[in-house]
């Protein structure tokens, strides 16, 4: 079982029962590497001691995907967490998310060049490798390279992310699929 790379505390996790519904999230207030045990704000109600969880941590520059098992150690909310889920044949689990987030910024060659006007977007769904949302039609193309300001349970993370596709809609909005770029923190 490998440690926790990087420090986990004050984001935010999204945690989902077995099918995949949103229970709710919560902030981790600390976490032991060595053990791979996280203590958390608040139990999302669903979520009993022994059972086991699909969780979101939502880390820079992308997300990071973990089952849990709800523990009782004292008084405290602790959740042991590990790596491993089924796999899903597009590679990454999907979470459901319906959550504003805002597109501050696009990145060309390197440089972040702030919007006159910040893009609000709707969160649909979130993975360890990608976001999609509905945002107003044409407000991005395929290609184009942003920052994701995502703000769940009192967490802020900024997330560099490539437009891939939109799909559009009839009510003058497109879904857009997002790549989240590994290692971007660097690129701007």
């Amino acid at each position: 079982m490998k440690a926790l790379r990087e420090d986990y505390t004050g984001c935010a996790i999204l945690i989902y029962d077995e099918h995949g519904s949103p229970l709710g999230s919560t902030l981790v207030t600390s976490h032991d590497k060595s053990t791979m045990r996280i203590k958390v704000q608040e139990i999302p109600s669903g979520f009993k001691k022994g059972s086991e969880r699909a969780m979101l941590i939502l880390t820079s520059p992308a997300p990071c995907e973990y089952q849990g098992r709800l523990l009782h150690e004292g008084k405290e909310k602790v959740i042991a967490i590990y790596k491993g889920r089924v796999r899903e044949n597009r590679g990454a689990k999907r979470f459901k998310v319906n959550s504003p987030a805002i597109i501050e910024n696009l990145i060309c060659d390197g440089k972040a060049y702030k919007l006159h006007t910040p893009l609000e977007v709707e969160l649909i769904n979130i993975s360890k490798s990608g976001a999609r949302f509905r945002a107003p039609n044409y407000a991005l193309s395929d290609g184009s390279r942003f920052q994701l300001r995502i703000k769940i349970s009192k967490s802020e993370k900024l997330l560099i992310a490539d437009a891939i596709y939109h799909v559009d809609r009839d009510d003058g909005t497109s879904e857009y699929g997002s790549r989240f770029l590994i290692g971007s923190e660097s690129a701007v």
